[in-house]
């Protein structure tokens, strides 16, 4: 067979069994690839410690880039499970998440179309929508920074919280949401809050899904999805400094973006990043000196770091401090 024919109306996938945790760091290498906008991953849990790992296709793949990417990912001895199979046509997308249970982190219900019903108005809930499919919120990752920010709300909400010292309380505050993908964190922090999300993504599909989930959410006065590569659109130095930044990405480019990143936090403010696996964290929190690690969330071998850009007293205060 051919590594790539003209569009075929057929729908194809490949399947993989494999551990937990390669699953998932599977499933984030597929959707930071050049293969994302022509695919969907979906895992099932099929017991025993093994899980599957399914790949949706619209069309004929590339089965030599898609096997380069698993055994970049996670070794090539995983190539010896892949198997590539036609199905009949369908709505692939929707295929691949239509049999996701809604989940749950702190007051976030992450839940699709065909669980609307189920939603109670005690929850915050965010709905993906099945044909948009750029990261349902599944992920270790997504529920690491949701968990962070439940947190982070539970604070603000105390009487004392409301001080200086406290991101995203009050007129004014800003948030950022770095590599967007589906909106789930802007959208999860506008509803929140009631603060307005810059939200960015490199890629321009994710941009006009997340902006498809925004209205789909109500959120959409809230938050402004904008096409970006790193930090360098001017969109940054207008809405900059940020007191709350989410960063859901990989460890490299977390590495790669620290010293801008770090430039454009405000005093007291908390930076939340993700995409990170547990044995990574170290070199993440050291990328990030000096902001100081607040809190630790490890969720399925993957690791989101709440960090904060301490408040250096006054001149003032530090002068009666030492007089006291």
């Amino acid at each position: 067979m051919p590594s790539r024919a003209p569009s075929d109306p057929a729908n194809w996938v490949a399947r993989l069994e494999t551990d937990e945790q390669s699953a998932q760091k599977l499933s984030t290498w597929l959707s930071e690839s050049d293969e994302a906008a022509q695919s969907a991953v979906s895992l099932v849990d099929n017991g025993q410690k093994r899980w599957q790992v399914a790949i949706h296709f619209g069309g004929i793949p590339n089965q030599q880039k898609v096997q380069a990417l698993v055994a970049a990912a996670i070794g090539s001895t995983a190539l010896k499970g892949l198997r590539f199979e036609r199905l009949a046509t369908r709505d692939w997308v929707k295929a691949s998440l239509e049999g996701l249970e809604p989940i749950q982190a702190g007051r976030f219900l992450i839940h699709g179309a065909h669980d609307r019903a189920r939603v109670s108005p005690n929850w915050i809930s965010i709905e993906i929508e099945a044909s948009l499919a750029f990261g349902t919120g599944h992920h270790g990752t997504t529920r690491g920074c949701l968990f962070a920010l439940d947190r982070l709300c539970k604070k603000l909400h105390k009487p004392r919280a409301v001080s200086s010292r406290c991101p995203c309380k009050g007129a004014g505050r800003r948030i950022l949401d770095l590599g967007t993908g589906s909106g789930v964190l802007a959208i999860a922090a506008a509803r929140a809050l009631r603060q307005h999300v810059l939200a960015t993504d490199i890629d321009p599909e994710a941009v006009r899904v997340a902006r498809a989930n925004t209205q789909l959410n109500r959120a959409g006065t809230l938050i402004e999805v904008l096409r970006a590569d790193g930090l360098a659109n001017h969109r940054f130095r207008a809405r900059a400094s940020f007191d709350l930044i989410f960063a859901n990405i990989l460890l490299r480019p977390l590495q790669r973006l620290a010293a801008p990143l770090i430039k454009i936090t405000a005093p007291g403010a908390r930076v939340i990043l993700s995409g990170v696996l547990s044995s990574q964290a170290k070199a993440a929190i050291a990328a990030y000196r000096p902001l100081a690690l607040e809190r630790r969330i490890d969720i399925e071998g993957w690791t989101t770091l709440v960090l904060v850009r301490r408040i250096r007293p006054s001149r003032a205060v530090a002068g009666r401090r030492r007089g006291s």
